[in-house]
């Protein structure tokens, strides 16, 4: 046990020194959130006069959405480096060597959490900045910074997935509009229950993204809604897991080919 954590330190530290090497990868994820941010706090404050939405400011409403694009980023990041390790070979020597196949998948996900950890507490201090006050107090800020790591993950370990069963970055990189489709079908503009269209409703129910957002929303405007905090934490964490399960297997048929 101590070996494998020995491990995961290893690859996660190299993981995050890569994506911090490369500003492409810290820069863009930090700039496209908030611009949208601003964009639509100001566009869209005037939904907040709609009856029984949930707060008298868009901007802290909305802040959650630049939490899950990050989390989106850190997935392509996770995923590409993976992909760029399998181009160069560099998975094939390390299955030469005694590394469990556990400490490679869970190290991976170093370069994305640092990144999501960057950018979250940026997100928030921007917010912060702004005039968005974390109704839940200092422990839901902790609490929130903690959910938007676990999405990353999540969606990580899902960038992790496809870049073993495929080996192509470019396959990584195609999923950014198909997630990002699933983010705009969700709660991120307005409360499910005042979305007035029922097929869209519907699928903001169906979509687990809307409880991701919801549960970062909790923190932000309501305080400590344990509903909402269960969905999100429990969604996530099942993602995670099933994310990195099927990562171990397309991991073992990779390393049977090689």
């Amino acid at each position: 046990m101590t070996l494998v954590l020995g491990d995961v330190g290893l690859i996660a530290w190299r993981s995050a020194r890569r994506t911090v090497r490369q500003p492409a990868n810290v820069v863009a994820p930090l700039v496209f959130p908030l611009v949208l941010l601003a964009l639509n706090s100001n566009g869209l404050q005037s939904a907040t006069r709609i009856p029984g939405f949930p707060t008298d400011s868009f901007l802290s409403f909305f802040l959650p959405f630049t939490f899950i694009q990050g989390a989106l980023f850190a997935a392509l990041t996770a995923g590409t480096d993976l992909a760029r390790d399998i181009d160069t070979g560099f998975l094939n020597r390390l299955a030469l060597t005694p590394l469990h196949g556990t400490a490679l998948l869970l190290g991976q996900l170093g370069g994305a959490l640092s990144q999501a950890l960057i950018q979250s507490l940026i997100y928030l201090g921007i917010g912060i900045v702004l005039g968005v006050h974390v109704v839940s107090g200092a422990g839901g800020i902790v609490l929130l910074v903690l959910l938007a790591l676990t999405i990353s993950a999540a969606f990580g370990s899902v960038g992790i997935w496809i870049a073993l069963r495929t080996g192509s970055g470019e396959a990584v990189q195609a999923q950014f509009p198909v997630l990002f489709f699933l983010i705009i079908l969700s709660s991120m503009n307005l409360p499910r229950n005042l979305i007035e269209t029922d097929w869209f409703r519907g699928v903001a129910t169906a979509n687990p993204v809307s409880y991701m957002i919801e549960g970062l929303r909790s923190l932000i405007i309501e305080g400590w809604n344990l509903q909402a905090l269960a969905l999100g934490f429990g969604i996530s964490i099942t993602t995670f897991v099933a994310g990195m399960t099927l990562s171990a297997f397309a991991l073992r048929k990779r390393m049977a080919r090689t």
